[in-house]
């Protein structure tokens, strides 16, 4: 009788123990979990349920208080927040994988070759199109002309935009069509002339000659350029990426297929700037969803440092004719922050030269006056003047850049801005010091989507080669621990989505990414070597 009543306990008590774990719908365990909360704490374990965290700790201690329907034992390996990306082209990207790659050309020669080749694969294209040359990377490091375009395709507009995005290369047929002639002129952009004649480079807002007779692409081509874009980023950890500066309608398509569910990735969209965009948005206000961010407007100070178009304070040191120029007025800039500071959006400025973060800053200073949470951001803050630096802090402006453009550019940084004013460029850890955040993206496709690349470049200070030795302006070189919280949790502030995502942290979105090897210490010459296995996203395994 004992034996039976002791046996009636036994079963009790474990039917009352299974009855009282609590549900759940992924038990991932025996992780190296690196959460990126505010204590910057690790585990082994987590609890995900309807698409959130739902515990974070001991897989013992879980194991015993939840029952998951689903189990992921990674057998060791490590486990960080989705990787952000809070500055990058998501659109663009989609756009660029139908055209053709000419990142990394050495040539003009090759240039025209890989052409030939999408030519040949792409017979039935109206114009040919191609991004990511860069003369820079060229033994002539000249802007090329269109003869070599206009002898090989004279029968087909060919459009190329240099990899930064803030120049094209055109031939003939293109000039011919858009009406470009040497009078051509567009406030805050260049026709670059020869012997008083285009040479088929356009800069900057003299781009927009050629873009407007190219024909656009519809919503079906839009929808598929996304959901390529998509594949692209969540091969590689990312599951919030961001466009700087799409148009409403483009907003609206994104935000259709993420509410049908075709779309996983979440995205931080910044508005193009424009007086239609501006009228809508502001009588509107920012809104947000589970997968969308819209709360900021994207606004261009000045051009870029390869194609001279970066606004300096002093002349270009290998072209002292010119400093670059702004691409908006002073008034315009002034009067769209002020319209901007009287509603509740971001004002995210790409500044790259010294003489535009330097007016922007003193605009934001103006009406910011001091610290405050309006989180409005200075986009690439590539070039800035020692004496500037400070203001990051005093006006709690977000430093938003791109660790892969300082190692990209440092062959020929020096030659645009002398050995003196090079030393205040790329200058990461000064920025991160003012407001203790920066926050880290790509750019892309100007540069690789791969986010780790960036952490590569960040800590390190080198390129893929591991160039140079010792690495590029190591003073500015950021630890490890503060470049994974620029592409998590610091991101998500930037993007004011801290409270929804950016560390593994009860209540936050169920987005993680597990890695092959542990960036937190593997060797830096392992580091852009490290695979993505698995990228989750609202605990939906997406790669």
């Amino acid at each position: 009788m004992k034996q039976l009543l002791l046996l009636f306990s036994t079963l009790s008590f474990l039917l009352s123990s299974c009855s009282f774990k609590k549900k759940a719908d992924l038990f991932v365990t025996n992780a190296r979990v690196y959460t990126a909360d505010s204590s910057f704490s690790t585990a082994d374990a987590f609890v995900v349920k309807d698409g959130k965290f739902l515990a974070v700790g001991s897989a013992q201690a879980l194991d015993s208080e939840y029952e998951a329907a689903s189990t992921a034992d990674l057998a060791g390996a490590p486990v960080y927040p989705g990787f952000y990306d809070p500055h990058s082209h998501f659109l663009g990207l989609g756009q660029v994988l139908d055209q053709a790659d000419l990142v990394g050309a050495t040539s003009y020669d090759e240039v025209i070759e890989r052409l030939k080749t999408f030519y040949h694969n792409h017979p039935n294209v109206l114009w040919l199109s191609g991004r990511g040359w860069d003369q820079n990377d060229w033994d002539d490091k000249v802007f090329p002309t269109k003869e070599k375009l206009d002898a090989t395709f004279p029968n087909i507009p060919v459009v190329l935009m240099r990899v930064d995005g803030h120049a094209l290369l055109v031939n003939s047929k293109a000039l011919r069509l858009a009406n470009v002639t040497a009078g051509s002129k567009l406030p805050g952009g260049e026709v670059v002339l020869q012997d008083g004649q285009p040479t088929g480079v356009l800069v900057d807002n003299a781009m927009l000659l050629i873009r407007r007779v190219i024909p656009q692409p519809d919503n079906n081509d839009k929808s598929r350029m996304l959901l390529n874009a998509q594949k692209a980023c969540v091969a590689m950890g990312l599951t919030t990426v961001s466009d700087a500066g799409i148009s409403p309608d483009e907003i609206n398509l994104i935000d259709s297929l993420q509410r049908t569910g075709k779309l996983k990735i979440r995205d931080y969209a910044m508005i193009s700037l424009g007086e239609p965009n501006l009228n809508y948005f502001l009588k509107r206000g920012p809104f947000q969803t589970d997968r969308l961010t819209v709360r900021s407007f994207k606004l261009y100070a000045d051009g870029a440092l390869g194609s001279r178009g970066a606004c300096l304070r002093q002349p270009y040191s290998d072209r002292p004719e010119t400093g670059g120029f702004l691409l908006l007025s002073p008034t315009e800039l002034e009067r769209v922050t002020k319209l901007l500071y009287n509603s509740s959006f971001q004002a995210n400025t790409h500044c790259i030269g010294d003489s535009a973060n330097h007016l922007m800053l003193d605009l934001y200073g103006k009406l910011l006056k001091g610290k405050n949470d309006r989180r409005w951001r200075i986009e690439h803050a590539q070039v800035i003047s020692p004496d500037d630096v400070w203001e990051f802090g005093r006006y709690s402006i977000i430093p938003s850049v791109q660790p892969t453009h300082a190692t990209s550019d440092m062959y020929w940084a020096e030659d645009r801005l002398g050995p003196i004013r090079v030393k205040g460029a790329y200058a990461f850890k000064d920025l991160m010091k003012q407001n203790n955040l920066i926050a880290f993206g790509s750019d892309f496709p100007v540069e690789a989507v791969n986010p780790l690349f960036g952490f590569h470049a960040a800590v390190a200070r080198q390129d893929a080669k591991n160039y140079p030795a010792g690495g590029y302006q190591m003073e500015n070189a950021i630890d490890r621990k503060s470049a994974l919280l620029a592409m998590t949790r610091w991101a998500a502030y930037a993007n004011f989505e801290d409270k929804l995502r950016g560390s593994i942290a009860p209540g936050k979105q169920a987005d993680f990414v597990v890695l092959d090897r542990d960036i937190m210490t593997v060797p830096n010459e392992q580091l852009r070597a490290t695979k993505v296995r698995q990228t989750w996203i609202g605990g939906e395994r997406v790669y």
